[in-house]
């Protein structure tokens, strides 16, 4: 009687672990960003299995360099996570429609994001959307407060003002006025030329009256950011076609330079790295009434891999992302990563709030070529990055980089044929 009552139990124990087992769900996180590992194990993961104890997540980052590689040869031997960290645009939606990511159109929390933020993960018609947007990058204007002291300098807020300030740093000496170099080409581009664009071409208006068609890059207000770009050349230093990206960094952040044309993603950097104060200043416009616009990027989305046998635990964890306590987390961990949802979070990082309170103040929209423009040969993103640097460096005109990129777009793009 005693065995019997003891293997009872220990069956009874069994099927209770086993139980206990089944019901816990592990989701495993692919992801390029390998820089934020701390910030998953220490806060994201514990603040979502506190809510949910039955989900354990396991982040699992490669290299930024190995992830698409690496993602793809995973989903194809059928051994990828459940859940799958998007690039924007067009990367993420090659894995759509290799069916390897599924539609999120139906998840509540999509309705946590505005139509711009979510037009980097959804088909070109809006009728999937297949990643939760996560954060996006602003661009604008880092400059030394204390230089700015020195010499007497306001923050430009025009472009009359903003050459201003340019002029007096270079009359001065002390520093050179701002650090950007050419080598890299895409700086020249993403931290020049749509940077500074949006408020040609209006943003979102121009931007999508470029991929319908009804705007050519040989127009005014495409071309005249490349005439504006062309005269950063006198106030760049000596050397500047030679210098890389790391060189513009550490020749602001060691105080030798006063501007830094930039992405808040250099904020967590520079915080760590410059021994002086810190401030932004968005875009300067034409004139003081214009509408400002800015460059604020759709920049990383989250999603479920399609094959996922977890799908119910998936999207508890995406409608999680998708509320205001991941964005709070998120937001302030990363300074310069910006939330995406609706939900207000207070950032704490004083650069970050000052780059994220240009929201209120002007128009946003996203790089222009990012959508569509770049799926063909001649590649327009590309293109912009070498026309860019190109401008900057006196080798190209205005005229001539927007001749070649428009000659470049109608070679393959329909609606400009």
């Amino acid at each position: 009687m005693k065995n019997k009552s003891l293997k009872l139990a220990l069956l009874g124990s069994t099927l209770m672990a086993t139980t206990a087992y089944a019901e816990d769900v592990t989701l495993t996180i692919e992801s390029w960003r390998n820089d934020d590992l701390t910030l998953w194990q220490d806060q994201i993961i514990p603040a979502f299995e506190a809510k949910h104890p039955g989900i354990k997540l396991v982040f699992s980052p490669f290299a930024p360099t190995e992830y698409d590689a690496a993602l793809n040869a995973k989903l194809e031997a059928g051994s990828a996570g459940d859940i799958l960290t998007c690039r924007p645009f067009d990367r993420s939606l090659g894995l759509y429609n290799a069916g390897h990511l599924a539609d999120l159109s139906g998840l509540d929390a999509m309705a946590n994001f505005s139509d711009v933020a979510k037009s980097a993960w959804q088909t070109d018609d809006g009728s999937a959307t297949f990643c939760v947007p996560m954060a996006s990058v602003i661009h604008g204007f880092i400059y030394n407060k204390e230089a700015f002291a020195e010499l007497g300098i306001e923050v430009p807020t025009t472009e009359d003002e903003f050459f201003a300030a340019l002029d007096k740093i270079r009359e001065d000496g002390t520093y050179i006025p701002m650090a950007m170099g050419t080598n890299d080409q895409w700086e020249a581009a993403t931290m020049g030329y749509n940077n500074i664009g949006p408020n040609y071409w209006k943003g979102e208006e121009g931007r999508l009256a470029l991929i319908g068609g009804t705007q050519k890059l040989t127009d005014p207000q495409w071309v005249e950011p490349y005439v504006t770009l062309a005269r950063w050349k006198d106030y760049l230093g000596d050397g500047f076609e030679a210098q890389t990206y790391p060189d513009s960094q550490n020749l602001f952040t060691l105080g030798r330079a006063a501007i830094y044309p930039a992405g808040s993603w250099e904020i967590s950097g520079f915080n760590t790295q410059a021994d002086f104060e810190m401030g932004a200043f968005k875009p300067p416009v034409r004139e003081a009434n214009d509408t400002c616009y800015i460059s604020d990027h759709t920049d990383i989305g989250i999603g479920m891999n399609a094959a996922t046998e977890n799908r119910e635990a998936a999207e508890t964890f995406l409608a999680w992302v998708a509320s205001p306590e991941f964005a709070e987390i998120f937001g302030n961990a990363l300074p310069g990563f910006f939330p995406l949802s609706n939900a207000p979070v207070e950032l704490q990082d004083p650069l970050a709030k000052e780059f994220v309170g240009w929201r209120d103040e002007c128009e946003s929209t996203i790089r222009s070529t990012y959508q569509i423009l770049s799926r063909g040969e001649p590649n327009l993103e590309l293109e912009t990055w070498n026309a860019s640097a190109n401008v900057v460096r006196g080798a190209e005109s205005a005229a001539d980089a927007g001749h070649r990129l428009q000659e470049g777009l109608s070679n393959w793009y329909a609606p400009h044929q």
